[in-house]
């Protein structure tokens, strides 16, 4: 094994980890939630006007929360048809994409569960294509992870296609500590959870105490 020891990020959003990570994203310490939220609210009818998507793909979903203010752009201009939320917590994505569908009913809401890590050759072909990979989530990944999915995702991308990466910028260590490190320890319960994903799914035996 590697040493240090580590783990991807995929077994912290169970559905208990993914309602933990929304309740993690309304913190008043947690700021790239909102600071992303405001730039696509700033900047969404750029985006739109210059990707003519009829398929946007968002990478690691979740709530899709923020995604809707994109989605609302892309109503208005009138040539999105369809919008595949990818995620590995099946019971969050069922339930964001039924609003979704409910929110745009002309709109084709194709929910993928999976780990986008290893199945971006099973991304919807077919017609132009966005790919959103937001959150700054790219930060959770080692350099040498990072050159491998960028890499994969070059290779399941065809031409005409576009990429839309949402990043988080250098900060200090107290701004970061403290977002990660909330005083409400909403993250630890987050982190303790996917101690709970590894008992029972890969058959660990963590002393959660």
């Amino acid at each position: 094994g590697s040493v240090p020891r580590t783990l991807p990020p995929k077994w912290l959003y169970d559905d208990a980890g993914s309602a933990l990570f929304d309740r993690i994203t309304r913190l008043p310490e947690y700021y790239p939630t909102e600071c992303e939220r405001a730039i696509l609210r700033d900047h969404a009818d750029d985006i739109v006007a210059s990707c003519d998507a009829t398929t946007f793909v968002e990478l690691g979903s979740g709530t899709s929360d923020k995604t809707r203010t994109l989605l609302d752009a892309f109503t208005a201009a009138g040539h999105l048809e369809r919008f595949v939320p990818v995620d590995v917590s099946e019971g969050t994505l069922r339930d964001a994409a039924a609003r979704l569908a409910e929110r745009y009913p002309a709109l084709q809401v194709e929910a993928l569960v999976g780990d986008f890590t290893l199945h971006l050759g099973h991304l919807p072909r077919g017609g132009r294509r966005l790919v959103a990979f937001l959150g700054g989530t790219i930060g959770n990944f080692y350099v040498e992870e990072r050159a491998a999915f960028l890499g994969a995702l070059h290779d399941s991308l065809e031409p005409g296609d576009w990429f839309l990466l949402g990043t988080d910028l250098v900060k200090s260590s107290d701004r970061l500590i403290s977002a990660y490190d909330d005083s409400r320890g909403v993250t630890a319960a987050f982190v303790t959870n996917c101690l709970h994903v590894l008992n029972r799914e890969l058959g660990a035996d963590f002393d959660i105490e």
